[in-house]
Formats: structure tokens, sequence, C-alpha cells
């Protein structure tokens, strides 16, 4: 329930704190104000849009916040805040956060049941809410049901939908899929093949070039008898070192060159003799070069790439190939899922089309002590495609009086019939949807033996949760457990709680617009003990 509700700056009000406490609480005093503190800061704290008209004239912003707490004595802290320019600020337990949040944080919590908004009844969800609540124990068990079934189709399908499609379809992919993994398989390539394969082509591409330069390099140490030279001087400079042990190094050092000279002179032997090779191995290198190319231009940019696409390939044909041979048996589990989801919601349209007439002769009876001498309430249960709800779509029309055609709820209906409705509804179904309800306008048009009756009607709804409601009518106010009252002096406004002798004063004010009159606060005294409420 709303525990506090605190606002700052909003409309006429420069600052007020209330605590509503459970059960029926009202607001009553200046006319507007009252809806401005209560329906328009609810509102805000649910993160409705903001408008800069709000705002009062005591600062440059307003500020609303609110504490709910649930009956496991959970606590959630909502705050917002509105500047001039419309820019808003909310706040979840003191955390900043987007105002859709706020939105998010309080569905399912709190109805605000407004003339202008889109309210339960004008949607098809919302009115399907009102009858499943109303529903009894085989119509919650029959919705139960087909919960389970619709959640064991919905999950069948999604695995039917990983699978890739149907049989066919999971063919064709397999068939792809393997053509892919073995034709990269098939080309025999490992990782670092490319690169072996560029060096080598280049290699036997220039294999004359490098030929005839080898042949020369060699010729060029031997001819010149270069390790012939070196050779000779190391023996030379090492038999000097006897005679001069400073030379005895240097002849050491030229034999590790003349060393060194006959290892390359070697190594370009060698690289000479691999050059000889058949034509033929350069047009196979060429091939396998092309096929490579291939393959990259298919299934990647690199050869790794390549070879990791073939290896997925490989992975998806194993997983298809075990598919294939299940999705015959998924497939007939599938036609036996749709024919209990379709028995089950035949069921629960059964139980909703009962539970809606139910629901329309409670309401209609509801709706004549509300003041309506002859309303029309029609809740159709019309056959649907299956779906999360069920297999049906409910329809609710309305008519104030039967000599009116019925219309969608939305279209016909006043602010303040659109409440009374509401509450005929959760009256017949028994409970309401939220563990908060505002009522806007919900005396609008009444007075009365109606006026008492709406009075008892609210405290009755009220029962094990809150209502909240902005009245003009003593009867209502008369019913309330916490009575709060707006007061105004000029263009200021404040609220106060009030209790024992200041209440039978506003409900004698309500009355006779006489706070003091002895007759009109015997007549509140009658009407608070009517309602079986204390003075």
């Amino acid at each position: 329930m709303l525990d506090e509700l605190r606002v700052t700056n909003l409309g006429i009000i420069e600052a007020a704190h209330i605590e509503p406490g459970p059960g029926l609480v009202v607001v009553t005093g200046e006319t507007g104000a009252g809806k401005t503190l209560l329906l328009g800061a609810l509102r805000l704290l649910l993160g409705s849009p903001v408008r800069k008209e709000g705002i009062g004239p005591y600062g440059t912003e307003l500020v609303v916040e609110g504490r709910f707490v649930s009956d496991a004595g959970a606590e959630m802290t909502l705050k917002r805040r509105v500047t001039e320019s419309e820019r808003s600020r909310a706040y979840v337990d003191g955390a900043m956060v987007p105002a859709r949040s706020l939105t998010e944080r309080t569905e399912g919590m709190v109805e605000v049941i407004g003339q202008h908004d889109q309210m339960t009844l004008t949607t098809a969800r919302g009115v399907r809410n009102l009858v499943d609540v109303a529903l009894d124990d085989a119509g919650a068990a029959a919705l139960e049901a087909y919960r389970e079934a619709w959640n064991e189709l919905t999950e069948l399908r999604r695995r039917l939908t990983r699978l890739g499609g149907d049989r066919r379809e999971l063919e064709r992919e397999l068939d792809l899929v393997r053509y892919q993994a073995e034709e990269i398989s098939a080309a025999g390539f490992s990782a670092g093949d490319d690169e072996a394969l560029l060096a080598r082509a280049t290699r036997l591409r220039n294999s004359e070039t490098l030929a005839e330069g080898l042949a020369a390099a060699l010729r060029a140490l031997d001819d010149e008898g270069a390790a012939g030279y070196l050779s000779t001087a190391a023996s030379e400079l090492r038999r000097l070192g006897a005679v001069d042990e400073g030379l005895e190094p240097l002849g050491r050092q030229i034999g590790e060159v003349a060393e060194t000279l006959a290892a390359i002179t070697g190594e370009i032997g060698s690289v000479a003799e691999d050059l000889e090779h058949e034509p033929s191995e350069l047009a196979a290198i060429e091939e396998r070069i092309a096929r490579l190319s291939g393959l990259r231009h298919k299934y990647g940019e690199t050869l790794d790439e390549v070879l990791a696409f073939g290896e997925g390939a490989a992975r998806r044909a194993s997983e298809l190939s075990e598919l294939v041979e299940r999705s015959d048996e998924l497939q007939g589990e599938l036609v036996e899922l749709e024919r209990k989801a379709e028995e089950r919601g035949i069921e629960l349209r059964r139980m909703r089309a009962e539970t809606a007439l139910r629901l329309r002769a409670a309401a209609e009876g509801h709706l004549r002590e509300l003041g309506m001498s002859d309303p029309v309430v029609a809740i159709a249960v019309e056959e649907n495609t299956l779906g999360p709800d069920g297999a049906d779509r409910i329809v609710l029309d309305f008519a104030s009086d039967a000599g009116l055609t019925p219309g969608p709820v939305a279209r016909v209906a006043s602010g303040g019939e659109l409440s009374r409705l509401v509450l005929a509804l959760r009256l017949a179904g028994g409970a309401a949807t939220t563990e908060v309800v505002a009522f806007d306008e919900i005396d609008a048009g009444v007075g009365g033996g109606t006026a008492r009756a709406l009075g008892e009607k609210l405290a009755a709804l009220s029962r094990g949760r809150q209502i909240l409601c902005v009245t003009h009518l003593p009867q209502v106010a008369a019913h309330a457990d916490t009575h709060y009252v707006l007061e105004r002096e000029g263009s200021r406004g404040s609220v106060r709680k009030v209790e024992g002798e200041d209440r039978v004063g506003e409900l004698a004010r309500m009355l006779a617009g006489m706070p003091e009159s002895e007759k009109g606060q015997e007549h509140a005294a009658e009407l608070l003990a009517a309602a079986g409420r204390h003075s």
C-alpha cells in the first residue's frame, strides 16, 4: 500500500505530507485541489508524462515522493522531480533511474482509474484479467492447465526453430554443410601451407635467375682462389707466432674465416643443386595455390579462416544428422501438443464464458445500486487463435441504460460511469487486481441513496487493500478509514488529517456548508454511525 506521500510545490500546495494507511482513504475539501494532490502526485510516481502547469508558485520545480510497503513488509521509495523546462528526474530507492522505470516497478501494484487514462477496462488484457480473477477453482485450474500446455507448445516450437525448420529444410542444409566440409577437407591444407606454397612458387618461378647468379658466385670464389689465399695466410701467421706470440691469434682468426667461407661455398652449392627440378613441379604448386584461392573466395580471407569454417561445417553436419533423425519425432510431438493446447483452450473459453455471465449479472446489479436505472454490461468470450492467454478474445461493451446501444467502454463511458463500472466489476469479481486503487470522479453525478450505496461499496472493496478516493460526497467520506481535508486560504493550500470532532465538522460542512451547525453535526454523526465509524 501507499504508506507515505509527500509533495512540494504541486499546484496550490506548497508542501504536504500524508500517511494514508490501509482501507478506504478519502480526500475532501476544495474542488479540484484534492485530486491534484492525490491523483496528480500518484500519476507522477507511476511514470506519467509531466507538464509544467502542475508546478506551483513556490519554487522552480515540483517534487513528489512516495513510500510503498507490501504485505510482506518490503519497502520501495519513489521520487519524481519536475522543472519548469518540463525536464523530469526519477528515483527508485534513492537511485536515479529513467522515468519509464517507475512504470515498470509499479506495474500490477497501483491502478489509477481516471477519465482520460488508458484504463483497465479499455484494454483487452485488462478485461481478461478481470474475468480471470473472478474464475472459480475449476476455472483457475483450467487456466493453469492451458498455461502449462501453451508453455510446452512454445518450448517445442523453439526447439524446432533451433533445428532450422522442417525435415526438408534440415536435409537441404545438411547437404550444403557436408559439401563445404568435404571440399575443404579434400583439399588437404594445413595451417601454414599458404606461406610455404607461395615461397616455393616464387623460388621456382625465378629458378633460372637464381641458378645463374649462384653459379657466378661459385665461380668467383673458386677462380679467385679466396679460400686458398686465406689458408696460406693463416698457416704463415701461425708459423710466425712461434717468433711473435701476438701474431698467433691473427692466424687463428684468419683460419676461422677460411672455414666460414668454405661452409658458405658449400651452402651455395647445395642451393644450386636444389634448383634442379621437374617442370611439372611448378605447375602442381600453381594448381594448389589456385585451389586455395578458390577456397578463400568462398570461405574466408585467410587459410586459417578457411580451415575454421571447415571445422564448423563438419560440426554442423554432425548436429544436423542427429536432428534429421529426430525431426520426424518432434513433428509428431508438435501435432500432439497443438491438439492438447486447443482442447484446453476450449475448456478455458467455456469457463471464462460462464464467469463472464456471472460477472455481468452481478455488475449490473451493483450499477443499479450506484444510480444507473437499467445498465447493460456485455462480456463476450469469442473464439480466437491460440495465444499466450488462451484461445479466445474477450470483449466488454457497456451502456448506462438499456435504451442506448452498448459499445466499447473507451468510447461510450464517461469518467464517472467508467469509475462506477470498474467498481461494480471489482465487487462482482470479489477482488481487485492491484494492491492500491485510486478513483478519479467516482462520485460524478451521484447523490442521495446512491451516494450512500457508493460509500458502502467502496468500503467493501477496501477490505484487504487500499482504496484512495477524492470525493465531494459526505456519504462516501463517512465510510473512510482515514480522512484528509484540503483547505485553502487565498492561493495557498494545505492538507490535514481530520479525526473526532474535526471530522464531524468536515462532514457537516460537506452536508450543509455549515461546519458549526448543530443540526449539521448531528446529521454528520448519524452518517458516521450508519457507516459503522466512530466520531
